[in-house]
């Protein structure tokens, strides 16, 4: 059991947790990820490891409210705790070897888990150049915390109200054009656009990671439900990723896995929120 010592709610649907987790924290690296669970009957969600302290023993996660588990797990507050919280899981993003210059393109709440990879290239000495993107102004998280670490930072909305007006693969597109020339692109955010970044970066030769987070149950490889096709073959984004080559991905076949379980979490998440509102009355 970990207990929350701090609070922030960043936008209307994305909250910041930070839970004292100190063997966690003494283990953690950027692009590994924490399994929680609120309570015995709570089910087991994902959530990649978005800051780390050694020194404090605190760990921090940055979540979207999309599903029962994440509502409920955003009504908590300081001094509340959560019953499960295992960690760290999957592997480390590595910098390649000899990477000068490189992009990180992160999508809506994926920019939580963009940051600390970013970061990790920074302070490796590369030059950093990011893109980020979301749907609205009032969506924009951590602009400061990119600011700060990246030599060039585009931010991007679908409406034009802040930023650049269009999608994270316009922008990229034309840093490319421009003559950048990158060792890698590192893509974190919704499947799709992960999808079309790699599209945007394939005709150019440049390498690209993408960090995949599909339906996971144990986090041990032993479900096969994280499960992937990557080159031809088959891999788990638990054991073997999070991070993979993007060009190598089925993205066809992995976006459809994603969305198998829509309509059944649409339904959970409405039947346990009426059920609340008929106790309230």
């Amino acid at each position: 059991m970990v207990k929350i010592v701090r609070k922030k709610v960043l936008n209307p649907s994305v909250t910041l947790l930070e839970v004292e987790a100190p063997l966690i924290a003494k283990k953690a690296r950027a692009g590994q990820f924490i399994i929680l669970r609120l309570d015995e009957q709570g089910e087991r969600i994902p959530l990649t490891i978005a800051d780390y302290d050694r020194e404090k023993g605190t760990v921090t996660i940055i979540f979207q409210k999309v599903g029962l588990t994440t509502e409920l797990l955003a009504d908590l507050n300081e001094g509340d705790s959560i019953k499960d919280f295992v960690g760290p899981l999957g592997l480390p993003t590595e910098l390649p070897e000899g990477a000068r210059r490189v992009c990180v393109v992160g999508g809506g709440v994926g920019c939580a888990i963009a940051y600390p990879v970013l970061k990790k290239f920074h302070d490796c000495g590369a030059e950093v150049h990011a893109v980020i993107g979301f749907k609205n102004k009032d969506l924009v998280i951590l602009e400061d915390q990119f600011r700060a670490a990246s030599s060039v930072l585009k931010v991007c909305t679908d409406d034009g109200s802040y930023g650049q007006k269009g999608l994270v693969t316009d922008a990229l597109k034309e840093l490319i054009e421009a003559g950048n020339q990158y060792d890698e692109v590192f893509a974190i955010g919704p499947m799709v656009m992960m999808k079309f970044v790699c599209k945007t970066t394939e005709p150019y030769g440049v390498p690209t990671t993408v960090s995949m987070s599909p339906i996971m149950i144990d986090g041990t490889g032993m479900c096969g439900g994280c499960r992937l096709s990557v080159g031809g073959e088959m891999k788990f984004a638990c054991v073997d990723g999070p991070d993979f080559d993007g060009h190598k991905v089925d993205w066809d076949l992995a976006v459809k896995r994603n969305q198998m379980y829509q309509e059944f979490e649409k339904h959970k998440y409405e039947e346990t929120c009426n059920l609340f509102k008929k106790e309230a009355q």
